[in-house]
């Protein structure tokens, strides 16, 4: 097997959540440059339509499906979906993420309806899907975290900015999904499914230019990352 053929996504069924986002538009578009059938999936189903329309066109292999994470009759239509169209799953993209909270000093009700959708309603997906990947004999998780899941906040990125304070739940789950991904790893181990996570960094997307000047002085090549 040579190189080309080891990293060739060929006859993958793929899904990524949340795929119409701005990291989860560069995810589909990367895994279908490689062969993978992608499907995106995620609330709004206009938005993941347009995202594989324009894949589509380019001659990708994209389809979209729509997912309510918090919602577990959504998280099964989706999976009885994939499983009517393709007959099996052999990757699951755990991208998708609700961002209801503003701040520190917002209602509880907003931490509340957070890990609703990212602690609760994440572990009800990943159950499912894992077990999709176990029936077709294995595959992979990929989670997608944070470099602030890893190190924490910096506020001295936000510093002469009118950022406001940080919401404490992106940092619970965040940070939590690295440790659950350990765990999955070693619980899954059995049924063949490999389970990672990636924890990328600022990914340019109109910040404030005084944030993006405080970021980049902390980044050795000196700038954020972009969809390339």
């Amino acid at each position: 097997m040579n190189v080309k053929e080891l990293l060739s996504l060929k006859d993958k069924i793929i899904l990524v959540t949340g795929g119409a986002g701005h990291y989860g538009r560069c995810i589909v578009e990367g895994l279908a440059e490689a062969g993978g059938t992608i499907v995106t999936a995620s609330r709004n189903l206009e938005a993941g339509e347009k995202v594989a329309q324009d894949f589509c066109n380019i001659g990708l292999d994209v389809h979209a499906m729509q997912l309510d994470q918090a919602n577990h009759e959504s998280v099964m239509a989706l999976k009885g979906q994939i499983q009517d169209k393709y007959g099996r799953l052999d990757v699951f993209i755990n991208n998708a993420v609700s961002r209801p909270m503003e701040g520190y000093n917002a209602p509880i009700e907003q931490f509340a309806e957070s890990m609703r959708v990212n602690a609760t309603g994440m572990m009800d997906i990943l159950r499912e899907m894992a077990d999709s990947i176990a029936q077709g004999g294995g595959g992979s998780i990929i989670n997608i975290s944070s470099m602030m899941g890893m190190y924490g906040p910096d506020l001295s990125n936000y510093e002469g900015t009118d950022v406001g304070d940080m919401p404490p739940d992106y940092f619970v789950h965040r940070g939590g999904i690295i440790n659950l991904t350990r765990f999955l790893a070693r619980m899954l181990a059995d049924k063949k499914i490999r389970v990672n996570c990636i924890s990328p960094g600022g990914l340019a997307n109109h910040q404030p230019q005084r944030f993006v000047e405080n970021y980049c002085k902390k980044v050795l090549v000196g700038r954020m990352a972009n969809k390339d």
